[in-house]
Formats: C-alpha cells, sequence, structure tokens
C-alpha cells in the first residue's frame, strides 16, 4: 500500500543527524548512549518492580508499567540507528526502513499520549472519589483503556504515514533531522504538501489537545478536592503524585504540539531536531525518576526485591 507506486525515484534516504564534525559525533555518540541505557536500566527497573512485588498491582502501577514498555520501545525506534550514524560514514536509511520506523514511532508516541490522559483519569479517581476506587478502576477496564489507547495509535498512525508516504520523492534525499519523522521527510516531497499540513493540524488537535483537555479537566477537579482536604500531610501526597504526572505530560506534549501542529513552511530543522529530542529521549529518561524512582513505593519495593530492605520491613 506504500509501496513504489507513488512514482517516487528514492530508493533510501541519507539522514544527516547532528554534525558532520566527527569529533562533536563522538561526544555525542557518548551522551546519548549514556541516555539510552539510562532509559532501559530505569525504565526496565520499574516494570521488574511492579511486576514482582504485589503491594504494586494497582490500576496507577499498572499504567505506569505501561508507560516504561512504551518508553523503552519508543527510543529504541530510534536511537539505536542514531547511534550508529553517528559514528559510521554511511548514514543512509531504506525506504521501506523510513516507512517502518515513521510507523513504529507515530504507533508508539501517539498511544503514550492517549495513555496521559488514562493516568489522569486514575488520579482522579483515586483523589476524587477513594471509596468507590477499586469498584471503578476494575482490572478489565484498566486493560481495555489501555488498547483503545493502541487502536489510536494505530489506526492514526496509518493516517499519518499513508498521506506522507504517498507523495513522489524524487530527490534530493537528504533527510536533515536524525531520524525519519513525518514533518523532516515532507520537506523532501516533489509537490505540493499543504494537505497534509491540513491533516497534520487536525490530527495534531484530535491526538494531542483533545487528551489534554481531558487532563486539564481531571486536574480541575482533583486540585478542588485537594484544597477541601483538611490535613496539609493528605494535601502534599495528594499534589505531590499529581505534580509528578503532569510535569511528564508537560515534558511530552508540550514540544510535540509544537512540532506537529506548526505548518511545514514555519518549520526549522534544527529547531525540529530539539524538539523531537525532547519528547523522544529526554522525556523517556526522566520519566523514572520524576515519576517513580522518588515514589515511597518503588523504593520500598526496590529494598525488598533487593533484600536491602530486611530491616525495614
Amino acid at each position: 500500500m506504500l509501496g513504489q507506486q507513488n512514482h517516487s525515484s528514492v530508493s533510501e534516504f541519507i539522514l544527516l543527524g547532528f554534525s558532520r564534525n566527527f569529533q562533536i559525533n563522538i561526544i555525542l555518540f557518548n551522551v546519548f548512549f549514556f541516555l539510552y541505557l539510562s532509559t532501559l536500566v530505569g525504565n526496565g527497573l520499574i516494570v521488574t518492580l511492579i511486576h514482582l512485588d504485589s503491594r504494586l498491582h494497582t490500576p496507577m502501577y499498572f499504567f505506569l508499567s505501561v508507560l516504561s514498555l512504551l518508553d523503552m520501545s519508543y527510543v529504541t525506534t530510534t536511537v539505536p540507528q542514531m547511534l550508529v550514524h553517528l559514528v559510521c560514514q554511511k548514514k543512509t536509511i531504506s525506504y521501506s526502513g523510513c516507512v517502518a520506523q515513521m510507523y513504529t514511532f507515530l504507533v508508539l508516541g501517539i498511544t503514550e499520549g492517549w495513555l496521559f490522559s488514562v493516568m489522569a483519569y486514575d488520579r482522579y479517581v483515586a483523589i476524587c472519589h477513594p471509596l468507590r476506587y477499586k469498584v471503578i478502576m476494575r482490572p478489565w477496564l484498566c486493560g481495555a483503556m489501555v488498547v483503545f489507547c493502541g487502536l489510536w495509535g494505530v489506526s492514526c498512525s496509518l493516517i499519518y504515514t499513508v498521506f506522507t508516504m504517498r507523495l513522489p520523492y524524487c530527490g534530493p534525499n537528504e533527510i536533515n533531522h536524525f531520524f525519519c519523522e513525518v514533518p523532516a521527510v515532507l520537506k523532501l516531497a516533489c509537490a505540493d504538501t499543504s494537505l497534509n499540513d491540513r491533516i497534520d493540524f487536525i490530527l495534531g488537535f484530535i491526538l494531542l489537545l483533545i487528551p489534554l483537555s481531558f487532563i486539564l479537566a481531571s486536574y480541575v477537579c482533583i486540585f478542588a478536592t485537594i484544597l477541601r482536604i483538611r490535613s496539609a500531610q493528605g494535601r502534599l501526597k495528594a499534589f505531590s503524585t499529581c505534580a509528578s504526572h503532569i510535569t511528564v505530560v508537560t515534558m511530552f506534549c508540550g514540544p510535540a504540539m509544537f512540532m506537529y501542529m506548526n505548518p511545514g513552511a514555519n518549520a526549522s530543522p534544527e529547531r525540529d531536531k530539539k524538539l523531537a529530542l525532547f519528547y523522544n529521549v529526554i522525556s523517556a529518561f526522566l520519566n523514572p525518576i520524576i515519576y517513580s524512582l522518588r515514589n515511597k513505593d518503588v523504593k520500598r519495593a526496590f529494598l525488598k526485591v533487593t533484600g536491602w530492605g530486611g530491616a525495614t520491613e
């Protein structure tokens, strides 16, 4: 369906990455290699702890484990190839490889964006309806909401990818980016991309602003409830949980919104690369630190699993 019948004469693309200076690329390789390994270890640790500790078998930590799995997959879609290109002369990716990378990246990113709204709803039920929490957030509902997020990712990513790769690409074939992302690839199209710009804006509205509206509505209700809590310690505990989620959402959705809801003509390649790094690499690296590793339940689980917390049990 996305094959070569769209009159493309390009069989492969060249990813320009960040710099042509070898010494700078070596420094970038070390930085991104550290971030990638740390992301895999941090998120992998979260998934392992949640699986092993029965006290973390709650909806909140179930969604957190799904987020960690998405983050590990998300960075693996782009970073290993980027690392290879930083130290190798050949920086090409095949046409089909570019399509596959674009689609996979979008599936994971869109799924994660909707997952944030599901996590906000979970916090809303936990804080605003604590006595009914276990009744409302049943395992089947949690699983169904994750599947719903995944279906949005699969279907909307197909629209993005089809409308991008149906255009003719006649050359040049140099993508000024470190992976095949829609806005960067569209710049090489040998045809008018105004329809794609409109589609990107509409999908951006559906996939970013609507989930953000759900999140905002949830937190308006949550903050109204928190302000009615008499205990200062109770207010602080409720707010700290929400603050972590708000920070993660802002880091991911802010740059993504700026990238995908901005007309292609106004886009700057260097700015786009920085934005993509933020919501692809940096946010996945920071998520375990912000959301989990500062969490007392996760720390307790870590001490229990490693056997270092025997004295505290």
